[in-house]
């Protein structure tokens, strides 16, 4: 006759093995395992003071970072001047139009921070029914701020 810890013993064995059969098998067996790239760290311990400065190191870093891509001041007027010199008439009331060709001139010589605006997805998603095919000025400006 078997004692309770053997039984137990048995039961978490059979246990171990049919929910291993049912999982598909061990870790190690599934190559697919190896493609799927980790995304979750844990935070490190209060006692861990080597990985927490790594931690605000490199979340400084990764804000310095995104800081530089953001237009400065300087860029948005620079950007709102060439939008200006290059308007397409007509105008429709007050607001300034622009049509797909000076908006890549615009977009050549704006500089490469502000490149990632001026595509041609971007053009159409601020492209209402204008007669012209052409998109606002200050509507395109401000998608610019929002996103930027």
């Amino acid at each position: 006759k078997k004692s309770e810890q053997e039984l137990k013993d048995e039961e978490m064995e059979l246990f171990t093995k049919y929910y291993m059969e049912w999982k598909g098998g061990k870790k190690s067996d599934n190559v697919s395992y190896a493609n799927i790239p980790r995304f979750y760290y844990r935070l490190p311990a209060e006692d861990e003071v080597l990985l927490q400065k790594l931690r605000e190191e490199s979340r400084a870093v990764f804000l310095q970072r995104k800081s530089r891509e953001l237009l400065d001041n300087e860029e948005l007027q620079n950007l709102w001047f060439l939008l200006d010199k290059h308007q397409t008439s007509p105008m429709i009331g007050e607001e300034a139009m622009i049509n797909y060709e000076s908006f890549l001139k615009v977009g050549e010589k704006a500089g490469p921070k502000c490149k990632q605006f001026f595509t041609a997805k971007i053009f159409a998603k601020l492209l209402h029914n204008d007669p012209y095919g052409r998109i606002s000025i200050m509507q395109f400006f401000n998608y610019v701020m929002r996103k930027g």
